[in-house]
C-alpha cells in the first residue's frame, strides 16, 4: 500500500491509471476507521476487481463543520488507519493537507463552492445549515483528483449519499455511486467514529436510536393501513425522552428517492433520526419494511 500526501501526486497516479484503462474505486473517509469503513473498502474492491485500484481518502474536511462543532476534537488516528487499510488491501491511502485542498485556508481561501439545493434542505441540512455545501464541495474535489470509476459511501449517512448521487448526476461525473449497507454493533448501534466520544453509560443510552427504529418497524409491519407520521414521531419522542442522557434533535419520515416528507407511513417509507447523547450527536436511518 502506498501513502500519498500530495494532491499533485495523487492526481498524476489517477491519470496514469486512467491511461492504462484501470478501474478505480474511491472510499472517502474522515479517518478513525472502523468495520463499517472497511466494509466500504470491500465493496470497492469487488467493483473494480483484483486488477483495479482502491483509494481510501482520509481527510477531516473543515468546511463541513460549523464553528461550534467537533472539528478540532474529531478523532485522528493515522497510524492505526494506515494499518487497517494495509490489512484490507487498499492500494493508496491519500491523506491530503488543508493547504492543498483549500489554498488560502478553508475560511478565507475558496470562493467557489458546490451546493445541492433540493435534497440538502431538510434533516441534516436544517440542523447543520453549512454542512452539505462543505460535503458537496469536498466530494467534487475528491472526484476531480482521484478520477474514480466507482465511489462507495455508507447508508448510515443516507441524506449525504442522496446528495452525492444527485451532484454526480447533475454535474455529469462518469462515476458509479454505490451506497453500502449500514454496519451495526451487536446491540444495533450503527458504527460511527463519534461513538468513541461516548462514556460507558452514554454508550448504553445510545442504543435508543436502534430501539426507536425497531419500534416503528414493528408498528408499520403490523399495521393494516398506513400510519400518520405525526403519530409515529410522537411515539419516538416518548421513547427518547425516557432516556435521561438523550435528547431528540429530529425524527422524520420521507420518500427514499426524493426525501420529501411522508405524511402517511407505510412499507417503503424511509425513517431518519438524530439525537444528542450527552454532548455527542448521533444519526441513524432505515427503510421501513413489510412484515416477513
Amino acid at each position: 500500500m502506498r501513502l500519498v500526501n500530495s494532491l499533485t501526486t495523487m492526481q498524476r497516479l489517477a491519470l496514469r491509471w486512467r491511461r492504462r484503462g484501470l478501474r478505480v474505486g474511491l472510499v472517502p473517509t474522515m479517518g478513525s476507521l472502523h468495520a463499517g469503513h472497511l466494509s466500504l473498502v470491500r465493496q470497492a474492491r469487488r467493483r473494480v476487481g483484483p486488477a483495479g485500484r482502491v483509494v481510501v481518502s482520509l481527510y477531516v474536511n473543515p468546511t463541513q463543520f460549523a464553528p461550534h462543532e467537533d472539528f478540532a476534537g474529531y478523532p485522528r488516528e493515522l497510524e492505526e488507519d494506515r494499518r487497517r487499510c494495509r490489512a484490507a488491501g487498499v492500494d493508496v491511502l491519500w491523506v491530503p493537507a488543508d493547504a492543498e485542498m483549500y489554498p488560502g485556508g478553508p475560511s478565507g481561501g475558496p470562493s467557489t463552492w458546490v451546493s445541492e439545493e433540493n435534497l440538502s434542505r431538510r434533516m441534516e441540512g436544517r440542523a447543520r445549515p453549512t454542512h452539505f455545501r462543505g460535503v458537496a464541495t469536498v466530494v467534487t474535489k475528491l472526484f476531480n483528483v482521484v478520477l474514480p470509476t466507482v465511489a462507495v459511501f455508507g447508508a448510515k449517512d443516507y441524506q449525504q449519499a442522496a446528495v452525492v448521487r444527485r451532484l454526480t448526476r447533475d454535474l455529469n461525473f462518469p462515476i458509479e455511486v454505490v451506497v453500502a449497507p449500514t454496519v451495526r454493533e451487536p446491540d444495533g448501534l450503527a458504527m460511527s467514529s463519534r461513538n468513541r466520544y461516548l462514556s460507558p453509560a452514554e454508550r448504553e443510552q445510545a442504543t435508543v436510536l436502534w430501539q426507536a427504529i425497531e419500534h416503528v418497524q414493528r408498528r408499520v409491519a403490523a399495521a393494516r393501513r398506513s400510519l400518520r407520521s405525526s403519530q409515529l414521531a410522537a411515539e419516538v419522542r416518548r421513547l427518547i425522552q425516557a432516556r435521561p442522557s438523550v435528547r431528540l434533535d429530529y425524527v422524520e419520515f420521507f420518500a427514499p428517492e426524493t426525501l420529501q416528507p411522508a405524511p402517511q407511513v407505510s412499507p417503503g417509507t424511509h425513517m431518519a433520526l438524530a439525537v444528542w447523547v450527552g454532548r455527542t450527536r448521533l444519526i441513524d436511518n432505515a427503510r421501513l419494511e413489510e412484515r416477513r
